[in-house]
């Protein structure tokens, strides 16, 4: 047979069967996906607040970031700068996504101050402002596994993942490979600091796009998998 022939067998050989070999690394990995861990339930909703619009904005039915900018917003501007390029930009084409920041009721000029800063020419439609009096804040606030109070403002730097059915997700683990080696102690990530680039472009971006394709999978039927509850595990209930 002609070499040239030969040669060209084998490359279209190649050709065909490297993308098949790469779907078959690729179907075990879908079958044994980890879904994201479930580190608190039955958070409040938005009953008692108002938005900056004509919606009922509801944490129910939605995936949400859930921040608390307190009573000067306009301090959290890195913050919210940071939540918008790296959180919002990202995921905001994604059905049933928003972003929910809670303030008290009165910071209704000083967040379209914020939202002036954040705004550069795109869509923030999902992004949402509500009000409340400072008790409804903190109820809220106290639904949440975090590892902080609210200062005195009702403001934080960290941010929540709210599930559809107002389950708090996060890590349950979030030791690194070497902490692991090392036989350190558990320690769970239930929110996430907006001022850390670095948490929120790569744990909360990966979080969020673990629940998203969760939430894709069961809608297709294809999901088959236990998702972790904090409170099923020791490690968590020594931690608290």
């Amino acid at each position: 047979m002609d070499l040239k022939k030969v040669k060209r067998y084998v490359v279209l050989g190649i050709l065909f069967f490297l993308p098949v070999t790469f779907l078959l690394f690729l179907y075990p990995a879908t079958h044994n996906y980890k879904p994201l861990d479930i580190v608190n339930e039955s958070v409040l909703d938005l009953q008692q607040f108002t938005s900056d619009s004509n919606e009922n904005i509801l944490l129910k039915e939605h995936i949400t970031v859930l921040g608390f900018l307190g009573e000067n917003p306009m301090d959290y501007v890195i913050a919210a700068s940071n939540l918008k390029e790296l959180m919002y930009d990202k995921f905001k084409g994604f059905k049933k996504f928003q972003i929910v920041i809670v303030v008290p009721d009165g910071t209704q000029k000083l967040t379209e101050e914020l939202k002036q800063e954040i705004n550069t020419y795109e869509d923030i439609r999902f992004w949402h402002f509500v009000y409340g009096e400072p008790f409804a804040i903190q109820k809220l606030y106290n639904s949440l596994k975090s590892n902080a109070p609210l200062n005195e403002s009702l403001a934080t730097n960290s941010v929540f993942i709210i599930d559809k059915d107002l389950n708090q997700r996060g890590r349950i683990d979030d030791r690194t490979d070497n902490e692991i080696a090392k036989n350190k102690a558990v320690h769970g990530l239930k929110a996430y600091d907006c001022i850390e680039v670095a948490e929120i472009k790569n744990k909360m971006s990966e979080d969020m796009r673990i629940l998203f394709t969760e939430y894709r999978q069961k809608r297709k039927g294809d999901f088959d998998s236990t998702t972790r509850r904090a409170k099923d595990l020791k490690e968590q209930d020594e931690e608290n």
